[in-house]
Order: C-alpha cells, then structure tokens, then sequence
C-alpha cells in the first residue's frame, strides 16, 4: 500500500501533538508555513527584486524592500496569534452509534490583546473562526462522527490561524483528555418483544395502573410529566404526582441470554430498542447483561444507567 508523504507528516507532527488535560501553546508546539497567498506574494516579491537589480532602480528596491517587510511582519503576527492559548476539553454527552458528538472544547485567552481568526477543531480549513477577547475564554463545541459503540476519545486537534494578512498559516495540533460514551444504535422498529412482557390485564387489581385514580405522593425524578399534578402546584402545595389503581403491567426483565442466537452487535441493539420501548411504554424492566444486572426501574435515569451499560459491553 502506498502511503502519501502527506500523512506520514501528519504522523509526525501528531507524535509531537502536546497532550493532557489541559495544554497550552508554546513555541515548540506551534507550527507556521506559506499559504497559497503566500506563496504568490513571494513570487512578487521576487519579480520585483530582479526587476530592481535588472533596472538598478531605487523605487524598486524601496517596494521590494517594503513588500518583504510586511511579509516578515505579517509572519510575526501570525505566530503571536496563537502563542499562549489554552485549551481544556470536557465530556461529551452520551450519542448513539451512527450520530454526532458534540465536544465542549473551552478556548482560554490570557493576553492583553485580542486574538482573531482563530479555527479549533479536527479539520480547521472547514471550521469557522472565532475571535478570542482580551483576557477572556470562549466555548467552542467539536463535532466528531461517532461510528462504533464504546468510548469515543476526542480526537486530534488543530488549531489554527491565517490572521493577519493571510500570507502564513500558524497551526498547532493537541490531543485533550475527552471522551463519549457511543451507545449501540437501537435496532429499527418493529421488533419481537422481549420473552416475558406482561400484556394489558395480566397484573393485579391493587397494582398501580391506569384504571382509577389513587392520590397523590410527593413527586420523584423520573415520574411521567403526564402524572404530574400540576393544580396542586398551583396552589403552592409542591409537585405530586398522581397515582392510579387497578390493572397494570408487570415488571419485566431484558436479558441477554434470550438472545444468544444473534451475534453481539445485533443483539445489544435489540436491547437497546427493548429498552427505549419499555421507557415510552412506562412500565418497569431491569436488565440483565453477562455479569451485570440493573433492578427494574423506570425514569430517564434509569434509561441512561442501561443504555450506558450495553454501551460499555465488552467488545
């Protein structure tokens, strides 16, 4: 396989990448060279010169003299732009496989002088620039495709500057301590249910259910939002929540040992759908996975603690 010269210096120069927590950029980990423009402009510059030694012509020499000076002034500055920023990245929140993480990557600038024209993210000539105020920090948010279910760890990152002038391209590349947690995409509805799920009436008379209405108890995280009373709110006696008497669903167990026959990936996706079915369906399930087992509950708590488990399943 040929390999591009390319990638072998972006290799290289991620080998250099300074790490951590928290980084911040020195002269030894900031690279610059000619842009496009640059290149162009050095070519004038160069015209002019011959031009001037060819015509021993002292406006010449004066322009070329001048054109060369803003080139090495504009180098100096675009240097500067990015010397001393500081970079700290947080935790994504938990996606599914086949979705878009969102990293919160927080841009601290502790100069005197503002920075402007400043690209953070893993591919910086499609990323928009944001100025950075004086002695302040910015939020700038990272978006990484997440493919396969597990961790997903922020990935490289640029940071970069063409400012001013446009003739240099001033970039450094960092590698934060950041990751997501990629839960395994559900599989697509419908789906057998799982072996053991109550059907409607199978439940006990002086079970909670849906029938009649049974009173009130103070409000838990996690109750319905169609449960809540929210007239006794109104009346400033706190948040309840409605309780009901009569035929109910069970609880329900979602194991995967029921599912054996599928491979791996397959099946942690048919228990991720059994779960988001059981969550919207209200009733309460547990789960049991190859050393782990989740109590029933219900709540959105409880959702995350199980998706976050199957996303956690040894690959």
């Amino acid at each position: 396989m040929r390999v591009r010269p390319g990638h072998l210096l972006r290799q290289w120069m991620d080998r250099r990448a300074v790490r951590g927590a928290r980084v911040a950029l020195v002269y030894r980990t900031i690279f610059i060279l000619p842009t496009r423009t640059g290149l162009l402009f050095t070519a004038v510059v160069i015209a002019v010169w011959l031009g001037a030694v060819n015509y021993n012509n002292n406006m010449a020499f004066l322009l070329c003299f001048l054109l060369a000076g803003f080139a090495l002034t504009s180098m100096v500055h675009t240097f500067r732009n990015l010397l001393g920023l500081r970079l700290t990245a947080g935790n994504a929140e938990p996606v599914f496989a086949g979705d878009t993480a969102a990293f919160p990557v927080h841009v601290e600038n502790p100069a005197a002088r503002v920075r402007t024209g400043v690209a953070v993210g893993t591919t910086p000539p499609d990323s928009a620039t944001m100025n950075l105020p004086a002695a302040d920090a910015t939020t700038c948010m990272v978006e990484v495709p997440a493919g396969a279910r597990g961790i997903l760890p922020l990935p490289v990152l640029v940071v970069a500057t063409a400012f001013p002038g446009g003739l240099f391209r001033a970039w450094a590349r960092v590698r934060l301590e950041a990751e997501c947690l990629v839960r395994p995409a559900p599989e697509p509805a419908p789906v057998p249910e799982p072996p053991g799920t109550p059907s409607p009436g199978s439940g006990s008379s002086n079970r909670p259910g849906e029938d009649d209405f049974g009173g009130l108890r103070p409000y838990q995280p996690g109750d319905p939002l169609r449960r809540v009373a929210w007239h006794t709110l109104a009346r400033g006696d706190g948040l309840q929540t409605k309780q009901f008497t009569g035929e109910a669903p069970d609880r329900t167990w979602l194991d995967d040992e029921a599912l054996l026959d599928l491979p791996v990936e397959p099946r942690l996706a048919r228990l991720c759908r059994w779960i988001l079915d059981a969550e919207n369906a209200g009733y309460a399930y547990g789960l049991r996975l190859r050393g782990r087992t989740i109590p029933p509950g219900n709540g959105s708590r409880h959702a995350a603690r199980c998706l976050d488990a199957l996303a956690r399943f040894p690959q």
